[in-house]
């Protein structure tokens, strides 16, 4: 099947630009809506640790994706990675986990922006449509999610490097104002405010780090973008580690403005208690206005990011005949894989319809998809190692594998959480259909890369991953 591959990205982007990308994509809405919920599931430490372990977790997968990333710089990232190492089945198991969590992710922010709307203008909503899981939507509400959508579709579709220029202006603010509220939080709040300490043991802490994969997807971005970045390959796995580590600071330091300032009673009645906290700590509900223009930001910097890696990963996939080809149409003038960037666009805008639960029901059925393909990196990672120790690698993530074994330990352990009888186990029906139903739709094409095999389409580059 030929395809239309020819045009060649802008290499555009620079150190900045990457480190903002990855950077924005982690820090997106859910430190203002959710932040309440880790506090109350596991007490203000307890939230933090589980965050500290599951920074660990990103850290040590982030380590495989840097070394890969600047040993294979290819638009796909992941999906070249795990081709190289394992074969194009397991490549492509890779990619679809990924592309279902940075889907969810876009999704998630055309729910996430109503959510603030409402905060902001508590009676915009009218025109009554249904009730979802006892949530009663409305047609204000789910406009305001599909205009969102559009917009953010159509700046990426008119170029990388205005993306990434939106990207800079509004990550640089989201950060700004999270150190006023920590600022805030320690001039005026009080160590009592912090107890209860921990809550609800294991279960708890549990229930927290479940989340911790959806809140620090984002480094993974940057190698979708690798055919647009105009830096050495070293650079690439150096900015990604630097881009886990502020996430890491970034989300300890506001569960503890939040529980340093804010009573539990309080944070448990907030609708978004990160925002609560920002007025109680300078002692003006202005401040918490300010705050949710900063959460408005994070929505708009995470949506950005991941409709960039997003719309690469499926470029990539059709690139080597594994989805359709008008997935890879790369658009003469703007050099943006358009045709990606518009599905997944069109598809987010379904989301507002189905209401605020959607926003849970997106962190964990997503959760659980990118925990998959962190685990496929880390097993390419390790493979490669042994496979291909003379392979380039700019940047080496130390000299024995270990960090590979590390980082496949912890994805297991993390799978494992999702699964039934755990404390974090998934809902059913809704997450598990979410879940499940993507990859019914993946069995599809399974079926379409062993024709593919039989009949001799396969590309240049899977044809050498199966010699390999």
């Amino acid at each position: 099947m030929e395809k239309k591959t020819d045009q060649q990205f802008n290499r555009v982007l620079t150190r900045i630009d990457v480190l903002f990308l990855a950077f924005g994509a982690m820090i997106g809405w859910g430190w203002v809506v959710l932040s309440g919920e880790w506090i109350i599931s596991a007490g203000s430490i307890g939230a933090i640790i589980a965050f500290l372990i599951g920074g660990v977790l990103v850290t040590f997968v982030g380590l495989t994706y840097a070394e890969l990333s600047s040993a294979i710089p290819k638009a796909g990232g992941g999906l070249y990675f795990v081709l190289r190492a394992l074969g194009p089945k397991a490549a492509f198991i890779a990619a679809w986990a990924i592309a279902l969590g940075y889907i969810s992710v876009v999704a998630f922010e055309a729910v996430a922006l109503p959510t603030v709307i409402e905060y902001l203008f508590p009676n915009f909503k009218f025109g009554y449509l249904w009730t979802v899981a006892g949530w009663d939507v409305y047609a204000s509400w789910v406009l305001i999610g599909v205009v969102g959508s559009l917009f953010i579709t159509a700046i990426n579709h008119r170029g990388i490097k205005e993306a990434a220029f939106f990207q800079t202006l509004l990550t640089i603010a989201i950060f700004l104002v999270g150190m006023l509220l920590l600022g805030g939080s320690l001039a005026n709040g009080e160590t009592m405010l912090l107890k209860p300490f921990f809550k609800d043991g294991w279960a708890g802490l549990f229930s927290v780090m479940l989340m911790t994969p959806f809140m620090f997807v984002g480094f993974d971005v940057v190698p979708q973008a690798a055919d647009e970045m105009n830096i050495p390959f070293k650079s690439i796995g150096r900015i990604l580690i630097l881009s886990v580590v502020l996430a890491v600071l970034f989300y300890v330091a506001v569960i503890f403005g939040v529980s340093y300032v804010l009573p539990l009673n309080e944070i448990a009645n907030s609708s978004l208690p990160t925002a609560d906290a920002m007025s109680a700590a300078f002692g003006n509900p202005f401040f918490a206005k300010v705050l949710i223009i900063g959460g408005l930001a994070g929505i708009l910097t995470s949506w950005n990011a991941f409709i960039i890696g997003g719309s690469r990963i499926l470029y990539a996939m059709a690139k080597e005949n594994v989805l359709p080809c008008w997935f890879a149409y790369i658009h003469p003038k703007y050099k943006t894989p358009s045709n990606s960037i518009w599905f997944i666009g069109i598809l987010s805008t379904f989301a507002p319809f189905l209401g605020r639960p959607m926003l849970v029901w997106l962190v964990d059925a997503g959760g659980l998809t990118i925990t998959i393909a962190y685990f496929m990196v880390a097993w390419a990672f390790i493979v490669l190692r042994k496979k291909e120790p003379d392979m380039p690698r700019p940047f080496q993530a130390g000299r024995l594998p270990i960090v590979g074994w590390i980082a496949l330990a912890f994805t297991i352990g993390f799978i494992l959480l999702y699964m039934p009888g755990m404390p974090s186990q998934l809902v059913w029906p809704y997450e598990w259909a979410i879940f499940l139903g993507w990859w019914v739709i993946g069995i599809v094409f399974l079926i379409r890369i062993n024709r593919m095999k039989k009949s001799g389409q396969w590309t240049a580059e899977v044809q050498e991953a199966e010699e390999l």
